[in-house]
């Protein structure tokens, strides 16, 4: 049974699904803190991304008892931003005019909270409006599902290309789809 085809039949699955939403609700907030102390504290042009792995590794670690990952870390800079999860792009520098993806899969106790965000340095407004526009893409997705909850994953995956043509002139996400489960995005 998938997490979002539960349907809850009982006192108890109701119990059961509040309390895991608790838990999800509690890592989220957790990797929103720990986002915000990686985009004040350790992302800066002139740094490798490797360095930038290892520092979020070590942050996650003595700050927030961070002791597992559900997926690799995963720090992109343009133009390997748009790569898909499976690749492993060449080591490079941070520039003073960059973007920059970081997408943590931290688990927090037993709870996965599978968190990105992206940074710009300098001022270039495309760079500026992509990062700008990403919250509310993500927004109106998920208002479209609350909406519609029984919609399939290729109807959500839809919405979301939808919303982002509307906003960015060609959409890379091909990576954007994959099994809800156990490390559905390791081969």
């Amino acid at each position: 049974m998938g997490i979002f085809n539960f349907k809850p039949t009982s006192t108890a699955d109701i119990e059961k699904k509040q309390e895991r939403a608790a838990y999800l609700k509690d890592a989220q907030n957790k990797a929103c803190e720990l986002f915000r102390e990686i985009v004040r504290d350790l992302l800066r042009p002139g740094i490798t991304k490797k360095s930038i792995k290892s520092e979020i590794h070590t942050l996650g670690f003595e700050r927030h008892g961070v002791r597992t990952n559900w997926h690799k870390q995963t720090v992109r800079s343009s133009p390997h931003t748009l790569l898909p999860y499976k690749e492993n792009p060449s080591e490079c520098i941070i520039q003073e005019d960059d973007i920059l993806f970081v997408d943590l899969g931290t688990v927090f106790e037993a709870w996965e909270a599978d968190f990105g965000r992206t940074s710009v340095f300098g001022d270039d407004p495309a760079k500026k409006k992509l990062r700008d526009t990403l919250e509310p893409i993500w927004d109106a997705v998920k208002a479209r599902y609350v909406q519609n909850p029984d919609m399939t994953g290729e109807q959500l995956f839809d919405t979301a290309c939808e919303k982002a043509r509307k906003v960015v002139s060609s959409f890379g996400g091909k990576h954007s789809r994959h099994v809800v489960g156990n490390f559905p995005h390791e081969p």
